[in-house]
């Protein structure tokens, strides 16, 4: 598992050791169960933002001028093992994130973890602009999440109530 370098710029993430915890718990599963080959001594940087700064940054690297829920920048070459020792930095926006889970009627701290999740499967190469390459992630991220006790984000609520949609 990489190191993890926590910084959290923005208020209203919770307490800093509940974050590390969960931080470092969404990684070591996604390590455990994506395996991918890292060098040892590996770090990576995650940063607990606010959505004027998510927005700024996905301004200025992807030219959306807009928040997002999570921006991840690889810090090497992410088609080729071994990976490291700098993975990348993965950037949150807490009113997205919040925003999000608000939405879809699910905790925030689980949709925390979803987007930590995500966005380390990134920086070694997983994407979900492709259908193939998407259902190959969200498969990944199905697994992690379900180890993690965590329900599948990716179910249609109303395909998944026994009472249908009313």
């Amino acid at each position: 598992m990489p190191e993890i370098d926590l910084a959290v710029e923005a208020g209203g993430w919770g307490e800093e050791a509940d974050l590390a915890a969960l931080i470092a718990r969404a990684v070591e599963t996604a390590c455990a169960v994506a395996e991918p080959e890292l060098v040892a001594g590996s770090e990576l940087s995650v940063v607990l933002a606010d959505d004027a700064r998510v927005r700024e940054l996905n301004r200025d690297w992807r030219g959306k001028d807009t928040p997002t829920n999570v921006l991840s920048f690889p810090g090497g070459d992410e088609d080729e093992p071994p990976y490291g020792p700098l993975l990348g930095d993965l950037v949150l926006a807490r009113e997205t994130v919040a925003r999000e889970a608000d939405a879809m009627g699910i905790c925030f701290f689980d949709h925390l973890t979803h987007l930590v999740v995500h966005g380390f499967l990134h920086l070694f190469g997983y994407d979900h602009q492709i259908d193939d390459e998407a259902e190959d992630m969200e498969a990944l991220e199905r697994r992690i999440l379900a180890r993690l006790g965590i329900a599948d984000p990716y179910v249609d609520p109303l395909a998944a109530s026994t009472d249908g949609p009313r």
